[in-house]
């Protein structure tokens, strides 16, 4: 259970620093930072066996039907990634508390980083791939929510749209890529799939499903074309950056090539795919990062670049180039993270990020200086630091002959290339920032070194810089052994850490990078007016922009047409479609006989007359629907001969339930009509009532086809299941109950969530609304002085305890005879609404201090953790248990888990449903000044008010 604690930990923790936020800001990062250790706590135990070579696989089901396991694995990649997630959180965690205003009491920030740092662990800790996808998206509104954090400035907002937008039209891809992957492997389960190589790549489906989980990763990893959106994403706090865009949250696309790299490498199309888009965005990424005056959209764009970098490695499809590649995901993590919190100090003490008017900083902060100094060498490619040892095996890799043939010498020269560009933008940051001549300019404030415990974290990671270029062998060999080893599910190819290798190839591309990018820096000024002459900047944001608000502009036009606000021409549209659907379902299949063999029960005078009288009050209801005191009265029939057909057809459940939803509706309906005039204006011209009248009779007509086709043909349903299964299997003898609880209790568990929403919906329409009372009735007679009549507010006192007991017995007796947790909720809420209506707001409010949001918050609490109770005993989400108790005097009775499920629906239902009707019943309180005679007697013969 410690890899579900792993990821669930910072979702549950992430509700604490807000709560601590209010005891001050060290409060909030103490708790964010104990959350993340505990994390990392849970995780540590588990670190051994990975480091032993075992693949530990925790598998909860849930819906394996689906092939959907709440399923975690945790080899040497995933363990590698989660280490990064958590240990580099926990330096981000420290460092924010310092580098955000004082003002800001940081319990928002950590609440949506530890939200993020949730679904990261969720991503490179998943098994199943379905579950990874959940994960997934939850990084793209996380990371929304943080590049967003200082959502009073617009660029903030622009750049977590764009964000948004990107990453989240790219899950969209790797949504049909992964259900197509599922598909061709026959499971959705890594196990599976990464043992399945062969068959996967010699599918006919191979190469669409190819593209469409490159695209998700191309997209999250910022490639080309997809890159723009991670240096517009740079509005967002330097802490964000350091974490999101350097160590996490772009690694994912990343991380998903090595997970599936021994299931989909090896082939042409995706060597062409990957190679090709890692070579562009490695190249294009560093030249566009040389020319960038925010130091911050510098190492932005040298993110984008190494991240080409590794994608090009992945492509590569060798064993060697995926060592490499992991290898420089470590490295890039350390270096960018501290590269990023050092200019994030910058920025701090000196309230810029522009390199012109940055000079000689290293008088002012020589220790930040020298930081960022070993930091940006890792970055070059510098002998000695980390990012030199797997640069090298970068350049070797891109030497070994490929499928391009005479065309080889096209990676290694791109390589080079983008070394010398890495080496150019490195040394520009450096010396730019603290080694130019002269003095900071306009820079309002006197530069000078950060606290010390905000310094602390570039202190450590660039620490690793230097130990694991001087001594990798003792420090991160074991690591990548492991960490490529869970990537290749195979032996590791020869590679070797030692810093020299002798004189070769690959180190001659590093001297001529190292050379060439200082050369390249040297010759700057001619380079920038150059560029700015002939390669005039295209903005991607702008690009972006521009087509955001021109699809904004077609859907308002495209809407102003459709939405017009009219009820009925949205029921036209919802009912022609569905004609027209139906009727193409019909006609495009095979032609069968409109009527069937089976033979049709004898109708007797009392369902004859039933339904006359359902008829006849379904026609007056649509032809009076303009007098709506009456229509309301007869469409009561409807609901009443619907119910007492339930009674016929021996359904009481659903009898019961019909009885008590309409008293409920009518009820609504009748507080709602108090507040509109008595009589409907005419709204509808004769073409549209034609319309209307020609839609009903063409559905009502299909409906009746499609019954009548129905009920005379012999059909199978999985009513002998459940009637077999109800005791056995659930415990009750009522099979409906017992459906509703226990065989399809995650359809009622959804249900009951979207009625307690609806009830918020209509809480925030309805709360605060003011309308004026009507103080006339139709005919201009002023209403009776008696708000509360004295026979209702006598009958209902007693009624109370009375309907409350049944609505208890209901609930009661529902796993075995009719009633449950539905009917019971309803027969509650209309008894104490009813006091609402005898005795007034006030009345009732002060003896029945109820909180309805609670009340419906209690309910789905019960219900989910019913659900969830059954994890505990390696059972499926909501898998109900039952037994015999024997207690004295009482005897022997039997109780059920799904008994507390049915609690949860009875509250949630009543706190809906009173809170609905309560905020009806409360417009009379809010009403403004009584409106004059004459406005009360237009509205109630349909004129305007």
């Amino acid at each position: 259970m410690n890899l579900l604690l792993t990821v669930l930990t910072p979702f549950a923790g992430a509700l604490i620093p807000p709560f601590m936020a209010g005891r001050g800001r060290h409060f909030a990062a103490w708790s964010a930072g104990a959350v993340a250790a505990l994390a990392l706590l849970w995780l540590l135990p588990l670190l051994p066996a990975v480091f032993a070579g075992e693949t530990q696989v925790l598998t909860l089901p849930w819906l394996p039907d689906y092939g959907l396991d709440l399923a975690f694995r945790l080899d040497g990649l995933a363990m590698l990634f989660a280490l990064l997630i958590l240990c580099i959180g926990l330096l981000i965690i420290l460092y924010a508390a310092y580098y955000l205003p004082r003002d800001d009491g940081l319990g928002r920030f950590y609440f949506f980083l530890l939200l993020f740092m949730g679904a990261m662990l969720g991503i490179v800790l998943a098994e199943n791939l379905l579950v990874m996808l959940v994960f997934w998206e939850l990084t793209s509104l996380s990371s929304f929510l943080l590049i967003a954090y200082k959502h009073h400035y617009s660029d903030s907002r622009q750049a977590a749209r764009m964000a948004l937008a990107v990453t989240g039209g790219g899950g969209l891809a790797l949504l049909g890529g992964i259900l197509l992957l599922g598909h061709i492997a026959g499971s959705f389960n890594l196990s599976v799939i990464l043992a399945a190589g062969d068959l996967i790549k010699a599918h006919p489906l191979y190469l669409p499903m190819l593209v469409l989980v490159l695209l998700g990763v191309f997209t999250k990893s910022a490639q080309f074309p997809f890159h723009f959106w991670l240096p517009g994403a740079m509005a967002a706090p330097t802490p964000v950056s350091a974490y999101l865009h350097s160590a996490t949250m772009v690694k994912a696309g990343v991380f998903l090539l090595a997970r599936l790299f021994p299931a989909l490498s090896g082939t042409e199309p995706w060597f062409y795919l990957v190679v090709g888009a890692g070579a562009v965005t490695v190249v294009f990424a560093a030249y566009g990062a040389l020319f960038k005056h925010d130091f911050k959209g510098l190492l932005a764009y040298s993110t984008v670049s190494h991240l080409g970098l590794i994608t090009l490695l992945f492509g590569l499809g060798t064993p060697a180039a995926a060592v490499a590649g992991v290898f420089h995901i470590i490295n890039h993590a350390t270096f960018k993270a501290s590269l990023f919190m050092a200019a994030g100090i910058i920025d701090h003490e000196c309230g810029t990020r522009d390199m012109r008017r940055i000079n000689g900083l290293i008088r002012y902060m020589p220790w930040t200086g020298a930081l960022a100094t070993v930091a940006a060498a890792s970055m070059a490619g510098v002998p000695f630091f980390n990012g030199f040892l797997s640069k090298e095996m970068f350049f070797a890799e891109t030497l070994h002959p490929t499928v391009l043939g005479d065309w080889n010498w096209i990676l290694p020269m791109a390589a080079t290339l983008a070394g010398i560009l890495s080496v150019a933008y490195s040394v520009r940051f450096i010396h730019d920032v603290f080694f130019n001549t002269g003095e900071p300019m306009d820079l309002g404030r006197t530069p000078h070194e950060p606290p010390r415990w905000m310094r602390i974290p570039v202190e450590i990671l660039v620490a690793i810089c230097l130990l694991v270029g001087v001594l990798p062998a003792f420090t991160v060999a074991p690591l990548l052994a492991v960490a490529a080893a869970g990537t290749l599910q195979g032996p590791l190819p020869e590679y070797s850490l030692a810093i020299w290798h002798g004189f070769n190839a690959p180190l001659l591309m590093s001297f001529v990078a190292l050379a060439g990018g200082v050369f390249v820096y040297s010759q700057r000024r001619r380079l920038f007016a150059w560029h700015d002459r002939f390669l005039p900047e295209i903005s991607g944001k702008g690009v972006f922009e521009a087509l955001y608000h021109g699809l904004l502009c077609v859907s308002r036009g495209i809407t102003a047409r459709v939405d017009n606000g009219s009820l009925q021409r949205y029921a036209a549209w919802l009912i022609g479609f569905t004609v027209l659907l139906g009727a193409y379902g019909y006609l495009s299949g095979p032609s069968v006989p409109f009527t069937g063999s089976r033979e049709l029960l004898s109708l007797d005078g009392v369902s004859a007359a039933a339904t006359l009288a359902l008829v006849i009050a379904a026609l007056v209801t649509t032809f009076m629907h303009r007098h709506r005191l009456l229509a309301i009265v007869v469409l009561s029939v409807v609901g009443l001969v619907v119910a007492l057909a339930f009674v016929r057809l021996s359904a009481p459940d659903l009898a019961l339930t019909q009885l008590s939803v309409e008293v409920v509706t009518i009820v609504l309906m009748l507080l709602a009509l108090f507040y509109l005039p008595q009589f409907a204006p005419v709204e509808s011209t004769s073409a549209r009532r034609v319309r209307d009248a020609g839609l009903a009779v063409v559905a009502g007509l299909g409906a009746s086809a499609i019954t009548w086709s129905l009920i005379t043909r012999p059909f199978e349903t999985l009513s002998g299941f459940y009637l077999r299964e109800s005791v056995p299997g659930g415990g009750g003898s009522n099979v409906v109950n017992v459906i509703l609880v226990d065989f399809r209790g995650f359809d009622t568990m959804g249900e009951i969530t979207v009625l307690a929403m609806a009830a918020l919906g209509i809480h925030s329409l309805i709360d605060g609304l003011r309308l004026r009372l009507p103080q006339r009735d139709m005919f201009g007679r002023p209403w009776a002085p008696g708000a509360h009549p004295t026979f209702l507010v006598a009958i209902t006192k007693p009624l109370l305890p009375l309907s409350l007991m049944v609505a208890i017995y209901i609930l009661l007796r529902g796993h075995n005879l009719p009633g449950g947790g539905f009917i019971a909720g309803l027969v509650a809420g209309v008894a104490l609404i009813l006091q609402y209506m005898a005795s007034g707001i006030d009345w009732t409010a002060a003896r029945m201090r109820i909180n309805y949001h609670a009340v419906f918050a209690t309910g789905l609490s019960f219900s989910a953790l019913t659900g969830v109770g059954a994890w505990f005993f390696d059972r499926p989400f909501l898998t109900s248990t039952y037994g015999h108790m024997h207690w004295p005097l009482v005897g022997e009775f039997e109780l059920a888990s799904a008994m507390v499920f049915d609690l949860g629906v009875f509250l949630t239902v009543v706190g809906a449903v009173l809170l609905i009707l309560a905020e009806l019943g409360k417009l009379s309180g809010h009403a403004s000044a009584p409106e004059p005679a004459s406005a009360t007697l237009a509205a109630a013969t349909g004129g305007t008010r």
